[in-house]
């Protein structure tokens, strides 16, 4: 029987700082397990130990095996985990978010709960979209109208430059290979933009349903984010893809083509800017989250944990 050496929980203290830790580390085809307070990564070529409390996010691709004693540490050195596909492309599930502090996540409630800042969000998103116009006057309606100008636009000017023919964006849920070559490679690509998105999102502790444009759906956020992101990666990528296979095993070329262009363009970085700057506002993106629980109180603001309160002699009467 195999003993496992003992390995006590660290303190937050003894935790690196987010700033100073990996941000994220991808791994797949291989078994994962603990050796004191590293991740034994085995595969067929060897065996490395990696320092669990370094780790900001842990991207579980194909192939991974994990026993208990491994997630019980990720889960102990304030690692997020999120099971995906390819270099990102699908994201099937997720453990705790790599951050404890509710930050991002109050935010985002806070913002989403009220029109006036819901509308200003939203049109921070469109505004993303174009940099070159303001779009501060703009009806939810007006900019809607607009972002689907400007997407029929990039679909012409794609379908020019690649040479592949473009007449609407039309696809069945439930019948993926009834639609064309270009359709599907859209499909596929949005998909794995998607999916990088929720794991983003899931890993920095947002809520993937409180949308600010999309709402009614647990996944509303997702294609709110995803969408600022469309234009310049999933549907070039799906019109190049298109013209270089046809309809040839169009979905795995999709999904390669996805995944590399996500690696090459660091576009996690990226997303992770964009999500603070959207849901902080004016706050410091930078700030360090700590991990502290207090007590809320609806007149005296937040109160500490861990305090043994008594009650007032002027309440008890």
């Amino acid at each position: 029987m195999k003993v496992e050496a003992s390995y006590k929980k660290p303190d937050l203290t003894e935790l690196g700082r987010t700033e100073d830790r990996i941000t994220f580390l991808y791994l797949e085809k291989c078994r994962l397990d603990r050796k004191d307070g590293a991740i034994e990564v085995r595969d067929t070529e060897g065996i490395i130990y990696v320092p669990a409390a370094v780790i900001s996010v842990l991207l579980l691709g194909p192939g991974v095996d994990v026993t208990h004693r491994a997630i019980e540490l990720m889960g102990d050195s304030g690692m997020a985990v999120v099971w995906v596909g390819e270099q990102g492309v699908r994201e099937y599930a997720h453990g705790r978010a790599l951050n404890r502090s509710s930050r991002l996540l109050e935010a985002q409630a806070k913002l989403v709960s009220n029109t006036r800042t819901r509308v200003k969000v939203a049109r921070q998103m469109y505004q993303m979209r174009f940099p070159n116009e303001d779009v501060s006057d703009l009806s939810m309606q007006e900019l809607r109208g607009k972002e689907g100008s400007r997407v029929r636009a990039v679909y012409r000017e794609q379908s020019k430059k690649t040479g592949v023919p473009w007449d609407k964006r039309e696809y069945n849920p439930d019948n993926y290979e009834a639609g064309t070559p270009i359709n599907k490679a859209l499909t596929s690509a949005h998909q794995a933009l998607y999916g990088l998105s929720y794991s983003v999102i899931a890993a920095m502790g947002a809520s993937p349903g409180l949308g600010f444009v999309h709402t009614g759906h647990d996944l509303a956020f997702v294609y709110d984010f995803a969408d600022l992101y469309k234009a310049e990666f999933s549907i070039p990528v799906a019109f190049e893809m298109t013209a270089l296979y046809g309809n040839e095993d169009i979905d795995t070329h999709t999904r390669h083509a996805m995944r590399d262009k996500f690696r090459e363009s660091k576009l996690i970085k990226r997303m992770i800017t964009d999500l603070k700057r959207l849901l902080l506002q004016d706050e410091d993106a930078n700030q360090d989250d700590v991990d502290v629980l207090n007590l809320w109180d609806d007149k005296l603001g937040l109160q500490k944990f861990g305090v043994q309160y008594h009650e007032r002699q002027d309440d008890a009467e």
